[in-house]
């Protein structure tokens, strides 16, 4: 929002040791923006229009490794945020800090370490965020569900019984299941499947 980012940029503007070289409206324009101005460190919202904070993240971050990022959220969805720290956040708060905590995060972030407010740490630990699964596995994960045999699945699919297998081990493996049955019974509780 217009207004977070004009507030933003008054309140970072009073420090001696930074600099605010520009601002974005949307994700896409944060990475176009970060290659032009090569930051230390971006404030990223992970709710933003065109392209959400979490995409933009891995973008720049696939771009630029040693910029650091600081993620700045309304809400502490577990799933967003953690995946966002996994591909390299440097950081997470939840937007209702103080000023001063918000300076000396970024000076943090800066340092190089990692900043997460531990209301974020809270929501992750207790609810611990959805595995990416690929495109391949989530049809495979349905079919299992839809009671068809791994040869079943390989014809459907044009692909030999043992990539069937080898994807099955991979998504048992991803969700923390014990065999395909857990598997499919978890997929269904974080709603990854469809029935």
């Amino acid at each position: 929002h217009a207004i977070v980012r004009m507030g933003l940029k008054s309140i970072l503007g009073t420090q001696r040791d930074i600099e605010v070289v520009g601002t974005a409206d949307d994700g896409k324009s944060a990475i176009s923006e970060s290659i032009r101005l090569k930051p230390d460190v971006i404030l990223m919202d992970l709710m933003m229009p065109v392209m959400n904070g979490a995409r933009a993240t891995e973008e720049i971050l696939r771009l630029q490794p040693t910029t650091r990022i600081l993620l700045l959220t309304s809400y502490v969805e577990a799933n967003d945020v953690a995946r966002a720290l996994e591909l390299g956040a440097a950081g997470a708060l939840t937007k209702g800090l103080a000023s001063t905590s918000l300076l000396n995060a970024i000076r943090s972030v800066a340092s190089g370490k990692t900043v997460v407010s531990p209301e974020i740490k809270k929501n992750i630990a207790e609810h611990p965020p959805v595995p990416q699964l690929t495109n391949r596995q989530i049809k495979i994960l349905q079919s299992i569900a839809d009671g068809s045999s791994n040869k079943e699945i390989a014809d459907r699919l044009n692909i030999r019984i043992d990539s069937v297998q080898e994807h099955i081990a991979a998504i048992v493996r991803k969700l923390g299941a014990s065999n395909r049955t857990e598997a499919v019974a978890i997929a269904l509780q974080k709603k990854l499947l469809k029935i």
